[in-house]
């Protein structure tokens, strides 16, 4: 069987997203449908929140093509400012764990959150 277009089209995203596609007969309320001309081809898990933050690091690390500790500071900005705009330092503990990624303090997070917000 052949898979519809938009399935493929989507594929990269949830693979970034790290979502998981699902049957159209398998979808569950929580599941978002992807429509086609009025048609449900599929749908689409999200992630659960568990996790969330591994992988937002991960996102910026592929984005950046270096783990966030071999950064230069200015890499390390940019990550900073990347991980803000995705909404990374609502989570809990976030400073600290961007902090461990990066090898510098929590402090160094949150003087370049400072740096952004001005």
């Amino acid at each position: 069987m052949t898979q519809h277009p938009l399935v493929s089209t989507v594929q990269p995203l949830l693979a970034a997203l790290g979502a998981t596609l699902v049957a159209a007969e398998e979808m569950t309320k929580s599941d978002v449908p992807l429509v086609w001309e009025g048609k449900v081809v599929a749908a689409v898990r999200l992630p659960a929140m568990h996790g969330a933050m591994q992988r937002l690091i991960e996102s910026v690390e592929r984005e950046l093509g270096a783990n966030l500790a071999l950064l230069s500071r200015a890499e390390k900005q940019r990550a900073i400012r990347l991980l803000d705009e995705r909404g990374a330092f609502i989570l809990r503990r976030a400073v600290e764990d961007v902090a461990d990624a990066m090898g510098v303090s929590r402090i160094t997070v949150y003087n370049y959150l400072n740096a952004l917000h001005r």
